[in-house]
């Protein structure tokens, strides 16, 4: 094959592969989280599947596929009841309200110009069919558009973890066929060094994931023991709902702020003042010490570097970031110690400069 032609199957093969990212451009974080959940249990599923190599390429993969599932539906499950029930005493209430009017809060007769309050409230609420007006008002204004948004959204992200499930079981099935061609694709364009390059990515995705998911599942025990000690309703859920918002940064606090909320407002004021300090604590030591060493002890990645990672791919890739981030700050390092010498690899087959460095800089300060 003549120049030209290699010029012009590249060109080609470049134009069909924007083509094809263009067209999964929607699907894309679907696939983004395939990959990073595949490689988050893949040791788990390796060794289900060499005790039980029949089920290899079927049963193995959809059981995964299946708890996954229920790790994502049982929380939603569990707090989709108790709204369920204050959304049927809401609706009794609006009823009610339509019917008979809201009589006014008897706090109000005790603040400055209470009775204009009061009387304002009665011509605005008090009498039957108001609320029927301002429910109206709502539908034609912008909250009604703010929740089929929000519905749609919803719709959107289910659609989506549809897919990513979808994906991840294929990922599974086949996942020894796209490892070797991965392999053989990186070495084909960029040498042995693009293959060390992936090796270290899929170290810092890994050690993400066990940073991110068993940090996340600690902290929602702990602090689910600490809301059962402190008497918040359904610690359970608190728990649980706080392990799933810990493995985002800055997540749990939402979690743990609204249980000192409910406290606060049963009148538990030091047991709630109690489980907000604690769960700041735990959150910093966690955050700041337990994570960064998980996430960067599997590849050597120095402090700072996995906390700008995380919070940098968080901003600028969004959850998915959280993987993402980490991995780019991985392969980078990884070039940089190649390129300095201080690390062996296909950049540097010797890595003699930094020691030379350090040998001459030793002579001078012992001369």
């Amino acid at each position: 094959m003549s120049r030209p032609q290699v010029r012009a199957c590249l060109v080609a093969a470049l134009l069909l592969l924007l083509a094809g990212l263009f067209t999964l451009r929607g699907f894309l974080p679907a696939l983004a989280w395939a990959v990073i959940f595949a490689i988050g249990v893949w040791p788990m599923f390796e060794r289900m599947a060499h005790r039980w190599p029949r089920h290899r390429r079927g049963l193995l993969p959809a059981s995964v596929v299946v708890a996954l599932l229920l790790v994502f539906v049982l929380p939603v499950a569990l707090v989709a009841v108790p709204v369920a029930e204050e959304m049927r005493a809401a609706v009794r209430w609006v009823e009610q309200a339509r019917q008979s009017g809201v009589p006014p809060p008897r706090f109000l007769t005790g603040l400055p110009f209470g009775d204009r309050l009061v009387a304002f409230w009665q011509g605005e609420l008090g009498q039957p069919g108001q609320i029927s007006k301002l429910a109206g008002h709502a539908a034609n204004g912008g909250l009604a558009q703010a929740g089929r948004h929000v519905g749609a959204e919803i719709v959107h992200r289910l659609v989506l973890l549809g897919f990513t499930l979808l994906a991840l079981f294929f990922l599974l099935r086949d996942a020894e066929e796209v490892a070797e061609q991965l392999r053989i694709a990186s070495r084909r364009a960029f040498g042995a060094a693009g293959e060390n390059v992936g090796l270290q990515m899929l170290r810092s995705v890994h050690g993400t994931v066990n940073g991110l998911v068993l940090v996340g599942l600690g902290e929602g025990g702990l602090l689910g023991v600490a809301y059962w000690a402190a008497g918040v309703p359904h610690p359970t859920l608190f728990g649980m709902v706080t392990a799933l918002l810990a493995m985002v940064p800055l997540g749990a606090p939402i979690a743990f702020c609204a249980a000192g909320a409910v406290l606060l407002a049963s009148g538990k004021a030091v047991a709630a003042v109690v489980v907000v300090v604690l769960g700041f604590v735990v959150t910093f030591v966690a955050d700041h010490f337990l994570r960064p060493a998980l996430i960067g002890g599997a590849t050597r990645l120095p402090f700072i570097w996995v906390l700008l990672g995380i919070l940098g791919g968080v901003e600028a890739w969004g959850l998915v970031g959280l993987f993402l981030g980490p991995a780019i700050m991985a392969a980078l390092i990884l070039l940089w110690r190649e390129w300095v010498g201080a690390q062996k690899g296909p950049i540097n087959p010797r890595p003699v400069e930094l020691r030379s460095a350090r040998r001459a800089r030793l002579s001078r300060e012992g001369g």
